[in-house]
């Protein structure tokens, strides 16, 4: 059983930054695939930025260059830094983990995750 819980939202203006942080219990944490995924109001949740088990990362398009994605694994944590923050960016962002998929084909879908936290709202005002 995993646990993850979020943290690191905020409001800020557009063209600021933000870091999230996803917190994992459990002595496995380092043998998930880790993702972040955001869901913006009235629309579908969405894939943003993964990191898999070996260290392998992958973006949407349209976060890629502006947001990057690391882990800790002494520290049971996932980060997401978020450059260049714009309005499009607003958004309860999620993370989620899975040992079923590696790569980006399986890791961009919502389906086959164990676990997902809470969330943690970010807001980018214009």
């Amino acid at each position: 059983q995993v646990r993850l819980v979020e943290s690191g939202g905020g409001l800020v203006q557009a063209g600021g930054s933000l870091r999230l942080s996803c917190a994992g219990s459990g002595r496995t944490f380092s043998s998930y695939a880790m993702t972040w995924f955001r869901q913006a109001p009235g629309k579908e949740r969405e894939f943003a930025a993964a990191i898999n088990w070996r260290g392998s990362t992958y973006y949407a398009d349209s976060v890629k260059g502006r947001f990057t994605i690391s882990r800790d694994n002494a520290k049971n944590t996932v980060y997401l830094q978020m450059n260049s923050l714009q309005p499009e960016d607003t958004a309860v962002y999620y993370c989620a983990a899975t040992t079923s998929s590696s790569d980006y084909a399986g890791l961009q879908s919502k389906t086959g995750y164990d676990y997902w936290g809470q969330g943690t709202q970010v807001t980018v005002s214009s």
